[in-house]
């Protein structure tokens, strides 16, 4: 009977250590599948990058005679990073674009965040006004700007609405004036990305749980206090997600601006983007370009790296 025994013991310790061998192996295995994929990746990701930072330290441009191959014999030790920090119009760019962010990454926050709460309820009619309310984020956006470049017209129908209110003739030039330019290409960013903001919000406020609510509420807590204190607080990580999403996407800011005013009047709603369109296509000054975008990513890698730290912490709190 003992001899059964240590065999059985025998055979189980075998099996045990057979484990982690077989664990290695279906590892090693899955790498060498994932191989050629992960190095085709890499090189799609870091191919482009390298190249652009390659190009940022020369004065290289396609009409240079030169393939880009060759652009080291133009380089310029830097210089286009000292440009850069002394252009001012670069800094304008950016000034208006943070203006933008600022404005509409808030506004497209609190209308989403309004709308997801009354969404979260059952009324009449929901499913079809829950469809119309998606629509403009389903526009292109280049069609969008189009759209918001006829409304706001002399001649078209935001003053045709505003002389109707007011009982007056009303022929704003929206489009010509440099502040009411940069405000209608706010207005159109914010009709066209609260249905985005509105549904990721939606979709952390269905998955607050039920129970802790109701708890709250037999305990004698009004919709504030079960809002803030318990609804709030698991959506956070969802919050953060949807406000890192807008922000990036908000600094990349062009088709429906540049439809719109195309940067004008003059520069006075030019966004990063916009700048970067014109001096790569109208200047040509491509090393300069390439400067400038890599300055760009490392501002948004910054601004997705604060944006994980606060989601893992929040992560950490809410378990």
């Amino acid at each position: 009977m003992s001899a059964v025994v240590a065999t059985i013991s025998e055979g189980e310790m075998d099996a045990a250590r057979a484990k982690p061998a077989l664990r290695d192996e279906g590892m090693r295995l899955g790498f060498r599948l994932t191989l050629p994929a992960q190095i085709l990746v890499l090189f799609i990701s870091a191919f482009p990058l390298l190249m652009q930072l390659y190009i940022s330290v020369t004065d290289w441009s396609p009409l240079s005679g030169l393939g880009w191959w060759n652009a080291w014999e133009m380089w310029n030790s830097f210089a286009n990073y000292t440009d850069l920090a002394a252009d001012a119009r670069f800094w304008s760019a950016l000034k208006r674009t943070v203006i933008v962010m600022v404005v509409c990454v808030p506004a497209e926050f609190l209308l989403g965040l309004a709308l997801a709460t009354l969404f979260a309820d059952d009324f009449p009619g929901k499913r079809i006004f829950y469809s119309v309310l998606l629509m403009p984020m389903m526009v292109v956006p280049a069609v969008a700007g189009y759209m918001f470049f006829m409304l706001f017209q002399s001649g078209g129908p935001v003053n045709d609405i505003l002389s109707a209110i007011t009982g007056t003739q009303v022929t704003i030039a929206w489009l010509s004036d440099p502040t009411l330019a940069l405000i209608a290409v706010m207005i159109a960013d914010i009709w066209q990305w609260t249905p985005l903001m509105f549904l990721i919000l939606l979709a952390g406020l269905v998955g607050v749980p039920e129970d802790q609510i109701k708890a709250a509420t037999l305990l004698g807590a009004n919709p504030w206090q079960r809002f803030t204190t318990i609804v709030l607080p698991k959506m956070k990580t969802i919050i953060i997600i949807a406000l890192a999403i807008r922000v990036i996407e908000n600094f990349k800011i062009f088709d429906t601006l540049y439809i719109m005013t195309g940067g004008g009047p003059g520069v006075a709603t030019e966004t990063i983007s916009v700048y970067i369109y014109k001096v790569t296509t109208q200047d040509l000054i491509w090393g300069y370009v390439a400067a400038i975008a890599l300055a760009i990513l490392v501002v948004l890698s910054i601004v997705a790296v604060f944006a994980m730290k606060r989601m893992a912490r929040a992560r950490q709190v809410a378990a």
